[in-house]
């Protein structure tokens, strides 16, 4: 007989929480790649250098663009899983997760253009008519107008993740630690409604991030989630 295959929808529930866990790894290193490794890496924001980086590094600017994008789409199919994942716990509240999480997706994805952009500038044919401190002008406001818009959308991930964190308590079959920390790192992300004063505090906040994202993924895929209880808890709520 054909194997029939399985939509998240009708997989288990452990299987559902593994392909999450999954999914956001790869957001993760498909991130860091991007963003540690060509953004910060190569070309850098210091205004005196940074147009060379961009030319010296055109293929390299478009391989991260690419993978910005990836990252993306990592993203939105983890956003479908967490909400089908933590829908017995209340669906509405689990709908607002999906929908702050989807629109720092569509803010962080719109901002990728500003990345883009300085590969146009730079170009000879623009750069000569543009002058070398136009070009550079441009090149630092378009890297700048990038950056900004991913911290909004940490923001949307920030309440995100809160939601996420108090889902998590009030579950029955994933460990409410996680929960906790969860919550404390969306609060942490939310300082990205100052930016200033995010900065300030960076450190911490991606520490504890980074912390309660590991845990979480880790625990997703090592363990998944307790079948028996999330069924309950779905049962609960049908009723």
């Amino acid at each position: 007989m054909a194997a029939r295959f399985v939509w998240p929808g009708d997989a288990s529930p452990r299987f559902t929480a593994r392909v999450a866990g999954v999914l956001s790894l790869l957001t993760i290193l498909t991130g860091i790649f991007a963003e540690m490794g060509v953004s910060d890496g190569l070309i850098g924001r210091d205004p005196a250098h940074v147009v060379a980086n961009v030319a010296a590094h055109a293929d390299q600017v478009r391989l991260a663009y690419a993978v910005y994008l990836i990252e993306m789409i990592f993203s939105v199919a983890g956003a479908v899983l967490f909400y089908q994942l933590l829908r017995p716990v209340s669906r509405s509240l689990s709908l607002v997760r999906a929908c702050m999480d989807l629109t720092g997706i569509a803010i962080k994805t719109t901002g990728r253009l500003f990345f883009v952009a300085p590969l146009f500038v730079v170009e000879p044919a623009l750069s000569q008519a543009l002058g070398s401190a136009s070009t550079q002008a441009m090149v630092v406001l378009f890297l700048k107008l990038t950056d900004r818009a991913a911290e909004m959308g940490l923001v949307f991930f920030g309440v995100a993740a809160f939601v996420e964190g108090y889902l998590i308590l009030r579950s029955t079959f994933l460990p409410r630690i996680l929960g906790a920390v969860g919550m404390v790192a969306g609060v942490g992300w939310l300082m990205f409604l100052s930016p200033p004063l995010a900065h300030r505090y960076f450190p911490f906040i991606l520490g504890v991030g980074l912390l309660g994202a590991v845990a979480m993924i880790l625990w997703l895929i090592v363990v998944g989630v307790n079948a028996s209880k999330w069924e309950a808890q779905a049962r609960q709520a049908a009723s």
